[in-house]
């Protein structure tokens, strides 16, 4: 590791604060699949190299590289911690931006500061015409100050929602990879809900939160629109180290009115025994979507609705027809009879296989008092009870994911 001096912006005490620069590598990154290294700083991806090739879809690619579930994880006395990141954020032409992504610290596990970053890549999209441009910004820095001076356990959570490449990371002090504490490793798959649409930061989607309160370690494969059973997301799960596993399968089936039943039955299985290739006994857990009124007996696509669009708000409605479930098109209420056939089926031969209905994270009486604002995702306060939901439900004794087996 190589130190170079340099004044800080603000010199503390009688001389400027000493700078070591440290290489980001994949040894202080977590919850990243791979790391892609770019002319414009490291990329972490949360789908291998293989997977993407295999998929044309712009969705995924945007999904799978916005690093939710990311974070560099480091031990170091600094007091002050800089890091240079290159954001791509989207926006929605004649739409307010969305947000700006949220940095979250956390400084021996207890959330210790939060900050954003400047600058950045916009990707204009265009919803009425589909089209997309890229419109380039300079790399922007988060910054961190008045930290303990000791020795501490230092976790910077990169922004769910955001594309981020990491480009230098700069401490007072020197930095040493952080010890393994032991925790089981939790992997998990679903949707955009997993992926942590509309929480409030990174720390706070609904699987961070649920990885915090069962004290296990996430990997988030949670794809905005890229729940869709893809065979390249199943290898990618068989091939990723874990002691617990959970997959949260439906809506994205229902968004992309991607298959009917009789396609969605014989690729559950496959999905399935995809997993169990490289987690023959581990504990594997199906959650079927959370209650989603519009889709509960309507078939999909899901359509925006661009009325309230000039307000910031977008709506989705369910566009297709309920007569049509009957020749197999799916509703939620379809998939989660299912999925609970497939995985009794299943259990009878495998131990460490259950299923959870997901409108026992979020139901009917969750709906009247949460509702979800656009019709789909669930605000920051419903990620909050579904993360606690989850760690009571799955990580608790006795639990399909009981930390303690």
């Amino acid at each position: 590791m190589h130190a170079h001096h340099d004044a800080a912006d603000s010199p503390t005490g009688p001389r400027a604060t000493e700078w070591s620069t440290t290489p980001v590598t994949a040894d202080l990154l977590r919850g990243a699949l791979e790391v892609e290294h770019t002319e414009r700083g490291v990329l972490p991806h949360r789908l291998p190299a293989r997977a993407r090739a295999q998929c044309t879809d712009g969705q995924l690619a945007m999904a799978e590289a916005q690093p939710s579930g990311v974070r560099l994880v480091f031990r170091t006395r600094a007091t002050a911690i800089e890091l240079d990141a290159l954001r791509t954020r989207t926006a929605y032409r004649g739409a307010p931006p969305r947000p700006d992504g949220v940095y979250d610290l956390l400084v021996d596990g207890r959330p210790a500061g939060q900050a954003g970053v400047t600058g950045g890549d916009v990707l204009l999209v265009d919803l009425a015409t589909g089209t997309a441009d890229t419109r380039p910004g300079p790399v922007g820095t988060v910054r961190f100050s008045g930290l303990a001076d000791r020795l501490k356990d230092v976790e910077i959570w990169l922004p769910h929602n955001e594309t981020t490449r990491l480009v230098a990371l700069r401490t007072d002090a020197p930095v040493e990879a952080a010890p393994d504490r032991g925790r089981k490793v939790w992997l998990h798959h679903g949707s955009s809900i997993s992926h942590g649409s509309d929480a409030a930061s990174p720390t706070t989607t609904w699987p961070a939160l649920a990885a915090g309160l069962g004290g296990v370690e996430l990997v988030n494969l949670g794809l905005g629109g890229g729940a869709l059973l893809d065979a390249f997301t199943a290898r990618a799960l068989r091939d990723t180290p874990a002691d617990l596993i959970s997959i949260k399968i439906g809506i994205n089936l229902v968004n992309a009115d991607l298959m009917r039943l009789r396609a969605f039955t014989s690729a559950v299985h496959g999905f399935l025994d995809t997993i169990r290739e490289g987690h023959p006994e581990t504990p594997l857990l199906v959650v079927s979507p959370i209650l989603c009124p519009i889709h509960e007996d309507t078939p999909g696509p899901s359509a925006p609705d661009f009325s309230a669009l000039g307000e910031g708000r977008l709506q989705f409605r369910a566009a297709g027809d309920p007569a049509e479930s009957a020749d197999g098109k799916l509703t939620l209420s379809a998939i989660r009879d299912e999925l609970s056939r497939i995985t009794e089926q299943r259990a009878a031969e495998d131990a460490n296989l259950r299923y959870l209905d997901g409108r026992e994270l979020y139901g009917g009486s969750d709906f009247a008092e949460l509702p979800l604002p656009d019709q789909l995702h669930p605000d920051a306060a419903t990620h909050r009870r579904i993360g606690e939901r989850f760690a009571a439900l799955a990580f608790g004794r006795g639990g399909p994911l009981d930390t303690e087996r």
